[in-house]
């Protein structure tokens, strides 16, 4: 399960509506990839289609899929956004994460 505190639902939805999206409708995907300053990097893009082999979410009225490898680094993360004097951004609350970069950007486990 992947959550979406308000903030992020709130920030989910604006943006989606700007790309054209439709956030009744339609999905955030959520991924992980290699590479990064700690060796995984998140990926979080919008997307109007489900894979075969995806996961699919939805909390806080937000549509989420995660491929099936991507899940396993993601169960129980919390999907946060902040809007601060320390940067904008989507931020990823991941227990599984073991040491993050200063950015957030990437974790290793």
């Amino acid at each position: 399960m992947i959550q979406v505190s308000e903030t992020a639902r709130k920030k989910v939805v604006d943006l989606m509506t700007e790309e054209g999206f439709d956030a009744t409708k339609d999905y955030v995907r959520v991924g992980v990839k290699s590479g990064g300053c700690s060796g995984l990097s998140y990926e979080l893009n919008f997307d109007n289609k489900v894979n075969e082999s995806d996961k699919l979410f939805e909390d806080n009225n937000v549509r989420i899929v995660v491929d099936k490898k991507s899940f396993l680094y993601l169960v129980g993360t919390t999907l946060e956004y902040s809007g601060g004097l320390n940067g904008k951004g989507f931020i990823f609350n991941n227990p599984n994460a073991q040491r993050t970069c200063g950015c957030g950007e990437s974790f290793s486990l």
